[in-house]
């Protein structure tokens, strides 16, 4: 019962997977949630399990907002059905999608698909399961680098990422009576298979970017995956409404 639980959306890959798994290693029962893939979200599931730990999959599309008092219903079951609980205590809002497009190619369906699950899904999604949150929570966003440098190609969705900072803010400030903390994490460039794996395997982007880099490297899963389970931890529950950006010391 004094288990902590934390909801992953986009757990299922990526960095969303990785901060599940290092969560679970801290023992964190987990709740992930994927969109297409359930093979890949069930493997996640079994991999907690050989760590000794807890875990769900659910699905949950961001985009679709209209389906999140369903998706509240599912995940209130599964609490009770698994840990006997009626609420969860840690939400990592990680779920999202890279569009690589110059201002004036961008078109508005590529604009209203990164709205709709960078900034309208996190927005609902939340309002959704506040019920659901433990007293005393915590909410993580997740931003990007390019909201404090630019490079070409990624208004529109640095436009939604910088919004969710602003979001951060005011659900930290809103939040704060019933002491849930709320904070935004900014990655760099890490290598993943995000943006159709870019970073990972084009070599000379990779290069570019680890030139531009103090540590002299891009980012990996892990280097991710360890801030967000820690700023998730008890131990930083004092910061708060704070954007922490984890990118090696990128374009300083």
């Amino acid at each position: 019962m004094s288990r902590k639980i934390a909801v992953v959306t986009g757990g299922s890959r990526g960095l969303g997977r990785n901060a599940a798994l290092k969560l679970a290693a801290t023992g964190v029962g987990v709740i992930l949630t994927y969109r297409r893939q359930a093979d890949e979200a069930q493997a996640v599931v079994a991999e907690i399990a050989r760590l000794g730990g807890q875990a769900v999959a659910l699905p949950l599309d961001v985009a679709d907002s209209g389906s999140f008092t369903g998706f509240a219903q599912r995940l209130a079951a599964a609490l009770g059905e698994h840990w006997g609980r009626a609420d969860f205590d840690y939400l990592l809002n990680n779920a999202g999608i890279g569009i690589h497009a110059g201002i004036a190619e961008t078109t508005e369906a590529q604009f209203d698909q990164l709205m709709n699950i960078q900034l309208k899904g996190v927005f609902f999604l939340t309002q959704a399961l506040l019920p659901l949150m433990a007293d005393g929570g915590r909410i993580l966003n997740v931003s990007t680098g390019l909201t404090r440098f630019a490079l070409p190609g990624y208004a529109a969705y640095a436009a939604m990422k910088g919004a969710v900072e602003v979001l951060t803010r005011y659900l930290a400030k809103e939040l704060g009576a019933r002491r849930i903390s709320v904070n935004v994490v900014a990655p760099g460039a890490i290598e993943t298979d995000f943006g159709g794996g870019l970073v990972r395997d084009n070599r000379e982007v990779n290069g570019f970017i680890a030139g531009q880099t103090a540590l002299g490297r891009v980012g990996m899963p892990d280097d991710i995956g360890h801030v967000m389970a820690a700023l998730l931890s008890d131990d930083c529950g004092w910061i708060n409404g704070q954007r922490i950006e984890a990118s090696g010391g990128m374009f300083l």
